[in-house]
């Protein structure tokens, strides 16, 4: 300790340089910027995310439509007898509510998503559906004509492609 003129005394002074302040800005710069770096890296996936949960939904309410459906035109009430022949003959038009059998959709291609009756589903702008049927029973084990793959193909914003298949077997 000091003594002063006065006979007080006065403890010495601490505080930071300047040197020592330019410093702490310069690491606390540093850890702000890979924060918000790994904030923007993980903003920019959460779109993707999104996305891919609207093209499953979007994907299911195809499919649930699409397999409700008979087989064929030739497809009898209740599927018995099963039709001899695998036939894709798809029909034409927008509005769905007219498709009677699981071919019929294969006139989709690059469609905005609407529902049965030409409504447009909200929600999923930006978004394309194409559906395509081929006769595929040899690839589950059947004979050709006793199966139907049915592949949807959904495009998304920002060009992000999925796809779903699935199998509608001729009963």
């Amino acid at each position: 300790m000091k003594v002063l003129d006065g006979g007080c005394s006065k403890s010495e002074q601490s505080g930071a340089t300047l040197v020592e302040l330019v410093m702490t800005i310069v690491i606390i710069s540093v850890a702000i910027a890979g924060v918000v770096g790994a904030f923007s890296l993980v903003s920019g996936r959460s779109a993707n995310s999104l996305f891919q949960t609207r093209a499953v939904e979007l994907g299911q309410f195809y499919m649930d439509e699409i397999l409700a459906q008979k087989y064929d035109d030739a497809t009898p009430v209740g599927g018995v007898p099963p039709v001899s022949d695998c036939n894709i003959s798809a029909e034409e038009g927008s509005n769905r509510s007219a498709y009677d059998d699981v071919d019929d959709y294969d006139a989709i291609d690059n469609a905005p998503p609407r529902t049965a009756e030409g409504t447009p589903l909200p929600g999923y702008d930006g978004f394309e559906v194409s559906v395509t049927v081929f006769c595929a029973g040899s690839e589950v084990g059947l004979p050709d004509l006793d199966a139907k793959r049915i592949d949807l193909s959904i495009t998304g914003p920002a060009d992000s492609e999925f796809s779903l298949s699935a199998y509608r077997a001729n009963f």
